[in-house]
């Protein structure tokens, strides 16, 4: 575990580095990656992630009915063994991330801030020891801002091979993130229910067909 928990870092002249940051950040890629943990489960050729990287996301405000359908969708992936990215900041993104961490699938944690010395939750720590959960971030701030969230947004939607926001309230930062990325033309989900309709208007696609 002691090994796990090790920084390393991943400048852009490693063959670990994601090429496909590159291809969505332009001239934001960042010159280095700051990873804790199992660096196979980085996306590339060489992954073990097989292509299904889901991104998840949800704004902190956020309709009763949503939170029951990210708790389910979360069940869903766990037993299903999908993986996925995020910063598992907001409530129910929290909430995810714990049943996801009750799994064996991999899992990718990225901070809005830097990781030496971050304090780490025990789920986390035995994740780790599994060598199925892999930290990145691409700060040396120790502190998250919202300056920062946004950053590490645009790299876990870049670094996934789906995207799914669970929900985006009203002229939220997540709404202005998810008109970004769905010029991207990345697959972007939701939830079908009439409080996601802004969401569907920018081309989102209903979550395994609405089921």
């Amino acid at each position: 575990m002691e090994t796990a928990a090790i920084k390393q870092r991943i400048t852009q002249t490693d063959p670990n580095y994601p090429k496909r940051l590159k291809d969505y950040l332009k001239t934001e890629v960042p010159e280095i990656i700051w990873a804790i943990g199992n660096t196979d489960l980085l996306p590339g050729p060489n992954t073990v992630l097989n292509g299904d990287l889901w991104a998840l996301f949800c704004s902190s405000k956020c309709p009763g009915e949503i939170i029951l359908k990210a708790h389910d969708l979360a069940q869903k992936f766990k037993e299903r063994g999908i993986p996925t990215i995020g910063g598992y900041h907001s409530p129910v993104e929290k909430e995810c991330l714990r049943v996801l961490l009750r799994g064996a699938q991999p899992i990718l944690l990225c901070p809005a801030r830097n990781i030496e010395n971050m304090r780490m939750e025990s789920a986390w720590k035995d994740a780790l020891a599994e060598e199925r959960l892999l930290i990145l971030s691409i700060f040396e701030s120790k502190r998250s801002t919202a300056a920062l969230a946004s950053q590490r947004n645009a790299f876990v939607a870049a670094l996934a091979d789906k995207i799914c926001i669970a929900h985006a309230a009203e002229d939220s930062k997540t709404l202005e993130f998810a008109q970004m990325i769905t010029t991207w033309g990345k697959p972007v989900f939701t939830f079908e229910t009439q409080t996601n309709d802004a969401l569907f208007q920018l081309g989102a696609q209903p979550l395994f067909g609405g089921k």
